[in-house]
């Protein structure tokens, strides 16, 4: 069995979770021996693994059951999380959601991250079997060195004593950005980082106007290297998670292998982690400027060696053994 993993426009998606997913796929395959082509002149495979939602996508869909070939479609964006994002996505998601359904109806079978997104889908009333397989962690990528924390606060100037707060992510409303900028503005005394961009010319006013909000405890640092988001993980006091949808969220596996404290907006997706077990739930801002304060104040205890339990579930080789599993399935459908 030899699979063709596509994707439309890689160079345009490879620094946002979508890519980081692509390339976890890659290295999952290899885990687990299986073959596979990332080039689609190349006519030597059995089962094609599209990621993408474009024309050309959902041609190689249909050309594929022309040749006799298996689809497996790769479900990572719902309706949910396209709206609050780009200009007019909530004008536009109705519109969305009906050409995702049709081109995730294509594949013989579906995969999706998490059992909430598969959930989603069915809601759709998609009838093809949908399988939940986690985008996969670098487990061993993310495991703190000693030196991280140090490196980290030299790079954005803080002492050792600062209290820093991060959180990753697109320019999106979704993503909680604005209650990350009330937290710093209420919060003088902790300093904030937002790591990730998006083009200003893409984002409503509002949004652009938060990025370009000024406080001396507040740093948009735009998109940095896997490595130096690593240290910021390990470096930090606490990595919160303000999002309000999500199909999984990356960075929050990452910030879990990395041993972060963690706080996530108690949402659906995250419904695998345990709130005071795990990592802290926080439901509004108040409860997140709680958890950030009791956490830095040392009034809460470290969740950090649990969190990184939480996902050693989701390491890329387990990940590999799944899609395998998947591939089989799609072979028989």
């Amino acid at each position: 069995m030899k699979v063709l993993l596509f994707s439309e426009g890689l160079n345009l998606i490879k620094i946002s979770g979508l890519g980081r997913a692509i390339m976890h796929q890659q290295r999952a395959l290899t885990s687990v021996g299986i073959p596979f082509t990332t080039d689609p002149k190349d006519k030597d495979w059995d089962v094609v693994h599209i990621n993408t939602l474009g024309l050309k996508s959902k041609r190689l869909a249909k050309k594929a059951h022309k040749m006799g070939r298996k689809v497996v479609y790769h479900a990572h964006s719902t309706e949910e999380d396209f709206r609050d994002s780009f200009f007019f996505a909530n004008a536009l998601s109705g519109l969305f959601k009906k050409w995702i359904i049709s081109c995730y109806n294509t594949g013989d079978v579906i995969v999706t991250p998490t059992e909430y997104s598969k959930r989603l889908l069915k809601g759709y009333g998609i009838t093809k079997p949908v399988y939940a397989v986690s985008n996969g962690i670098d487990l061993p990528f993310y495991e703190p060195k000693d030196t991280d924390r140090a490196e980290f606060r030299q790079k954005f100037g803080l002492k050792d004593d600062d209290k820093a707060v991060i959180a990753v992510g697109l320019y999106f409303q979704r993503k909680g950005i604005l209650t990350f900028v009330d937290l710093a503005k209420r919060m003088p005394d902790h300093k904030f980082i937002w790591f990730g961009k998006t083009p200003m010319i893409s984002i409503p006013h509002k949004i652009r106007k938060a990025v370009r909000t000024k406080l001396p405890n507040l740093t948009f640092a735009g998109y940095v290297q896997p490595d130096e988001l690593k240290k910021a993980y390990v470096g930090c006091d606490v990595y919160i998670f303000p999002t309000y949808e999500e199909t999984e969220g990356i960075v929050l596996l990452e910030a879990l292998a990395a041993r972060a404290n963690v706080v996530v907006r108690d949402i659906g997706c995250f419904d695998w982690l345990k709130g005071g077990a795990d990592c802290y739930k926080a439901t509004d801002t108040d409860s997140f400027e709680k958890y950030i304060r009791d956490i830095t104040g040392g009034k809460l205890p470290s969740l950090r060696d649990a969190g990184h339990d939480a996902v050693e579930d989701k390491s890329i080789d387990k990940v590999g053994e799944r899609l395998k599993k998947v591939y089989e399935d799609a072979m028989n459908a």
